[in-house]
């Protein structure tokens, strides 16, 4: 036999090299605390900037407006962590990695789902339309398709506006326009009034609109832009003060139902808005499906854009619109009165 076995060896059909035993399940690999703790730490992290973010301080570089404003894109470490934590092969990690997603859901989980779809009294549009727009006349196409009764237009170039107007006129009959922002409606329009928010030029106002159900005051407005900068963090200081001044101005309305529509310039996870938000409802966040991102364009990441309600009025569906031009997406909401 060993003969034999060497003469097989030799034409090259020898026996295969033995190999050592199977490697096996290790329970205490895997129930080692020690194994994966730094990924139980970020884990944890992760949940309490999600479950806390609101008292993370705004006093250097506005780091807590900063994060809400993009805080739903936390939930993208969950699936990283997991994917950590069965490479280190951690009970404890994966178990961590449990804690930011229930937060997570908790937070966001009632955004999944679509809860529109049903019929209402009229449609409300909002666009940043972008002074620097390349497509002005695909907007406008756009614009008339959109099925709404009442658009609000922001960053209005001085130049631009004729040819909204006129591009509009057919369907949109009632028009107003102060600064850079524009109102166009099927239904007549009254008592425009400018509303001062402290930037020193003109970038909201507030309008009657006569509905068939009755009337209805609308704010269309574009807070200042904010800025990511290296030696000042997010430099928010001027829109967070326009905020507080148009939700006094809102909150001073005499009409009982209130539409705001405009470039808002921060979310609605944004603290330094809530002078607008904690007095009325998203549109989105009650009829819309998912997370309803407007901006940038080509690869929405946050909802800056925003149509929000007071007074009754009740959304029963909310859309973003394809990319036009603008740099930004166009926002519909169906309500009923």
């Amino acid at each position: 036999m060993v003969q034999a076995d060497e003469a097989v060896a030799a034409a090259g059909g020898g026996p295969a090299e033995p190999t050592g035993p199977r490697r096996r399940f290790d329970l205490r690999r895997w129930l080692d605390p020690r194994c994966g703790w730094v990924t139980a730490g970020f884990a944890v992290l992760t949940a309490l900037l999600l479950a806390l973010h609101a008292v993370v301080p705004n006093r250097w570089g506005n780091l807590g407006s900063l994060l809400e404003t993009f805080l739903p894109w936390l939930g993208l470490a969950v699936p990283l962590l997991i994917a950590v934590g069965l490479w280190r092969r951690s009970a404890t990690a994966l178990t961590a990695v449990l804690l930011p997603a229930i937060v997570w859901l908790n937070l966001f989980g009632g955004l999944l789902s679509d809860k529109g779809g049903g019929r209402g009294d009229f449609t409300v549009l909002t666009h940043n339309v972008a002074a620097a727009n390349s497509d002005t006349a695909g907007t406008v196409k756009l614009l008339n398709g959109s099925g709404a009764e009442i658009v609000a237009l922001e960053e209005l170039a001085a130049s631009a506006v004729p040819t909204y107007t006129e591009g509009l006129a057919a369907k949109y009959p009632y028009h107003a326009v102060r600064g850079t922002v524009g109102l166009w409606s099927t239904f007549p329009i009254g008592d425009v009034r400018e509303v001062d928010i402290r930037i020193g030029w003109t970038r909201a106002f507030r309008a009657q609109v006569t509905t068939p159900s009755g009337p209805l005051a609308v704010y269309v407005a574009h807070l200042p832009s904010v800025r990511i900068k290296s030696e000042s963090g997010f430099t928010a200081g001027r829109r967070d003060h326009s905020a507080q001044a148009l939700g006094d101005a809102i909150e001073a309305e005499q009409l009982k139902k209130v539409i705001l529509l405009g470039d808002l310039n921060g979310t609605m996870n944004d603290r330094s808005l809530a002078p607008i938000t904690s007095q009325m409802r998203s549109a989105q966040g009650a009829a819309g499906d998912g997370f309803g991102f407007s901006w940038p364009s080509a690869f929405p990441m946050a909802r800056i854009d925003q149509i929000l309600s007071k007074g009754g009025l009740r959304p029963t569906d909310s859309k973003v619109l394809p990319a036009d031009g603008s740099d930004h997406r166009a926002l519909t909401a169906t309500y009923v009165y």
